[in-house]
């Protein structure tokens, strides 16, 4: 399954506004840290295998910059853990 590009659109921006990195007490969010449109296609790419398959794959592909460029992670290690739950909801409704 694929989205078309409005179903895309409206993927990134639930994303944005719902899922954030936590680095201590502060909360980034995807859209504001740019990633939220890197996350949606990389879970447009697993929807097919479903939602939690999607999220786990897509926060695992998704290498975050940290210091200019000099380290690099996986975004699943920027979130915290219900963050993944969050992400297999928003998912949830593309995948059927």
């Amino acid at each position: 399954m694929t989205l078309n590009p409005a179903e895309l659109r409206e993927l990134e921006l639930c994303i944005a506004e719902r899922l954030y990195i936590q680095i201590a007490s502060w909360h980034l969010y995807l859209g504001d840290a740019r990633l939220a449109g890197t996350l949606a296609i990389e879970c447009n790419a697993k929807l097919d295998q479903g939602a939690g398959v999607a999220a786990r794959h897509a926060l695992e592909s998704v290498q975050v910059s940290l210091a200019g460029g000099s380290t690099r992670l996986p975004l699943a290690r920027l979130i915290p853990p219900n963050q993944l739950l969050d992400l297999e909801e928003i998912l949830d409704p593309y995948c059927r």
